[in-house]
């Protein structure tokens, strides 16, 4: 069982410190943020199996910072499953290979510490599910996005068919995938399938704007938005409701919860603004 967060202290110093995690990804952390950047810009940053399991690992178990940028170098953001390295594997092994992209899919959007992904250029087949598995997305104008397997006579695998219908709705995916249809910045804005759309060149800044924004919140809180509100959005309404108030009750009794609203109470704090 995973234990609440209770503190926006970690051990990370004031100096950034770069960590190689593996041979194409590397995490840089500053005070309590973190940047994982994913380094194959000649494979068009491509995923390899030792990519997606080194993804699954770190996310499995990351380090304490209370948000992570999840970047990649060069033109392009992903272009999906490195083709090179596609096996001719029976249908077990297929199965085999489909579900460990589930599980570091999963591990991303489980993690405790919220994921804003970076978009920019190809945003391709695998490439758009490892974006959709982080909490936020951030797209520069250069973005593009596209679910071309079904043109290359195969069938998303690594969780496309789960969490993008429930992000533009199932019409719009079975588009992509029937007429190879794809989507520029201002369109994935428009439909919700990124939060963000800034120039080209501006999508790490901005994420790094919003991860200190997620930072300054309880990571009570934070908790509550990354662990209980999927699972109230996934239950029925009464035991949604239940879960609500349960977490509700548990947030609003941190210190951190208490103190912000001090803040708020004597104007010092943060206000919603127009």
């Amino acid at each position: 069982m995973t234990n609440l967060p209770s503190s926006h202290l970690t051990d990370v110093s004031d100096q950034p410190k770069t960590t190689d995690i593996s041979e194409s990804l590397r995490f840089t952390s500053e005070d309590d943020i973190g940047v994982l950047t994913l380094d194959r810009p000649a494979k068009r940053n491509a995923l390899d199996d030792a990519t997606v399991a080194a993804l699954g690992e770190f996310f499995r178990t990351p380090p304490e910072v209370s948000a992570i940028v999840l970047t990649t170098v060069g033109e392009h953001f992903c272009a999906g499953l490195d083709l090179s390295e596609m096996a001719e594997r029976d249908a077990v092994g297929g199965l085999r290979h489909s579900r460990s992209w589930h599980a570091t899919m999963n591990a991303i959007t489980e993690s405790e510490s919220p994921v804003i992904a970076v978009l920019q250029g190809g945003v391709i087949g695998g490439g758009l599910e490892l974006a959709t598995a982080a909490h936020l997305r951030v797209a520069e104008e250069s973005a593009y996005f596209a679910l071309p397997e079904g043109k290359r006579g195969l069938f998303v695998g690594g969780g496309a068919s789960v969490r993008v219908p429930r992000l533009i709705g199932l019409s719009r995916v079975q588009d992509m995938m029937l007429t190879g249809r794809r989507f520029d910045a201002a369109e994935a804005e428009s439909i919700g399938l990124v939060n963000y759309r800034v120039p080209s060149g501006e999508g790490q800044a901005k994420a790094l704007e919003l991860a200190a924004s997620i930072a300054s919140n309880s990571p009570v809180t934070n908790y509550a938005i990354t662990q209980a509100l999927p699972r109230i959005a996934e239950a029925g309404r009464d035991e949604g409701y239940m879960l609500e108030a349960l977490m509700a009750s548990v947030a609003q009794s941190s210190a951190e919860a208490k103190e912000l609203m001090r803040a708020f109470l004597d104007g010092s704090g943060p206000k919603v603004r127009k």
